[in-house]
């Protein structure tokens, strides 16, 4: 995974990133990015961006976008914790010492 973070510029305007981060997982990539109200209030949105090839070679993205609120970070974040966790409980045979996902074994 790659991750890459950006500062916001001076004089963007609103509803723009303030910060974002990228995480590179194969055909995916995972955009974490933070934006501010008009009010100068910050939220968070994730982006699943999926490159899609067509048959004739050209390249487009399915992507796909939640918005996060402050009053829903401490929820959010302990629920992505607690499934995590079962996840990792259920299948420790997908996971290695150090708690990283291995990767599946492709069927040819």
């Amino acid at each position: 995974m790659l991750f890459n973070a950006s500062p916001r510029r001076e004089n963007e305007e609103y509803e723009e990133q303030i910060l974002t981060k990228a995480v590179k997982a194969g055909r995916r990539t995972y955009f974490f990015d933070v934006r501010a109200t008009r009010a100068d209030d910050y939220y968070l949105t994730i982006t699943e961006s999926r490159k899609i090839t067509a048959t004739d070679g050209s390249h487009s993205y399915n992507r796909h976008k939640i918005f996060l609120y402050k009053e829903d970070f401490a929820k959010f974040a302990d629920s992505l914790q607690e499934v995590v966790d079962f996840i990792r409980s259920k299948k420790p045979e997908a996971f290695d010492a150090e708690g990283n996902a291995i990767a599946p074994a492709h069927k040819e």
